[in-house]
């Protein structure tokens, strides 16, 4: 049985330790370089009253995903960004899906009117995820330079809330 619940402080371990084996796996994040429970807790804090953080337990209370929407520099204020995280070894089990039900409903409660995912290229799972819950393409970037030099293109998609 998965449980979604709001993100809190004494979170940050996990999902750091969740983020740092995804990234270590390689190939689905444009995160390169580790992060610390430091680092998530930042994170967290950016836009407290503009964010959402959910994570997914299983029935022993260990985390098995996070997702949390934010602004974003890049796009205008009815819009949020998302990112979704599920842990290595348990995707396709509904975790992303229980996980965005709860972010959409967030969204919709911050007052935002749609919902923006830029996603890796080389990412089949995270664009195959986001097209599985009504995500739109409405951008390709070209030529993308991650943190550790690699360079991939990203799809940026586009879900409605109204």
């Amino acid at each position: 049985m998965i449980t979604i619940r709001r993100a809190g402080i004494l979170d940050a371990r996990q999902m750091a330790e969740l983020l740092d084996a995804i990234i270590q796996k390689g190939g689905t994040t444009a995160h390169t370089e580790p992060v610390s429970k430091e680092t998530i807790l930042e994170w967290m804090h950016r836009y407290p009253e503009r964010s959402a953080w959910h994570v997914a337990e299983d029935e022993t209370g260990i985390i098995i995903g996070f997702q949390f929407l934010e602004p974003h520099p890049d796009l205008p204020p009815e819009a949020c960004d998302i990112a979704s995280f599920v842990r290595v070894g348990t995707t396709g089990l509904g975790v992303g899906s229980s996980l965005f039900e709860r972010s959409k409903k967030a969204a919709i409660e911050l007052g935002y009117a749609w919902i923006n995912a830029t996603i890796r290229a080389d990412n089949a799972g995270g664009l195959a995820y986001y097209q599985s819950r009504g995500f739109e393409d409405y951008a390709h970037h070209t030529n993308q330079r991650l943190g550790d030099g690699l360079i991939v293109d990203k799809f940026s998609k586009r879900y409605d809330l109204t």
